[in-house]
């Protein structure tokens, strides 16, 4: 009967939808200044930001393996599982990233992670950066180090926060500009496609199980390819064409 009613047993997916209504709006606001930005690409930027987290254990994937009993294996280490923190910014023009790593970002490691990125671009005079919706991005002392604080959108923002940056907080005039993206929806950001790519090609079934510094160092190789202009990052990530991004849904309306 199941065949007949053509109805088969299928493997789950994980699946969200985003609850934004600005959904349409903010995908409108970025691809409007990715316009901008290819007009005038001396004197403006626009990336795709976002944190990335990985293991020490390596993470079960597919691998090729001889046929018979033998699978691929992902060796557990006997140590403790320790986490560690990419912010990576992505080029939407030129496929250049920029990246710092720790163990966590503070809001401190945050504001030297936007420093960093403005001392890539020195003649940029605005520098649009697309993140999430990961409130630390729009913390009164993370806006006080912008140019320009204010975010076109509303925020919703844990309610214990202060309204106004504090005393530490660095005046640092950084020529960047927030443009965020919708909320749950991590599909819209290329450089989501940069993450996948460094799990495919390092951080799946690897051999530094008990080798944190190891395998530190081997991520930071991979990233470091792509720390000058990549046209085949850029075709990777789906931006052989920026001005294509976001199309299907802009058709669809």
């Amino acid at each position: 009967m199941l065949r007949h009613l053509k109805i088969h047993r299928k493997r789950g997916r994980a699946h969200v939808h985003s609850p934004d209504v600005d959904y349409v709006g903010k995908l409108r606001t970025v691809w409007q200044q990715l316009r901008v930005v290819r007009s005038n690409p001396e004197k403006q930027v626009l990336l795709f930001s976002d944190e990335f987290t990985f293991y020490r254990q390596p993470s079960l994937a597919c691998d090729y393996e001889c046929a018979g009993r033998c699978q691929p294996l992902a060796e557990l280490g006997h140590r403790s599982n320790l986490t560690w923190r990419i912010a990576g910014a992505l080029n939407a023009w030129t496929g250049q990233i920029t990246y710092a790593s720790h163990s966590h970002f503070t809001l401190k490691l945050l504001v030297d992670f936007y420093q960093l990125v403005a001392q890539t671009y020195p003649a940029a005079e605005v520098i649009f950066l697309v993140v999430d919706n990961w409130p630390v991005h729009f913390h009164p002392d993370v806006l006080a180090a912008l140019h320009e604080p204010t975010v076109a959108w509303p925020l919703k923002l844990p309610a214990n926060w202060p309204a106004q940056p504090s005393k530490q907080a660095r005046q640092l005039d950084l020529p960047l500009r927030l443009l965020p993206l919708p909320t749950y929806a991590p599909w819209n950001n290329p450089i989501e496609k940069l993450w996948r790519l460094l799990k495919h090609d390092v951080l799946h079934l690897h051999r530094f199980e008990d080798d944190w510094e190891g395998l530190k160092g081997r991520v930071k190789q991979e990233l470091e390819k792509y720390c000058l202009p990549s046209s085949d990052l850029l075709r990777y990530v789906g931006l052989q064409d920026p001005l294509r991004l976001y199309q299907a849904l802009f058709q669809e309306l």
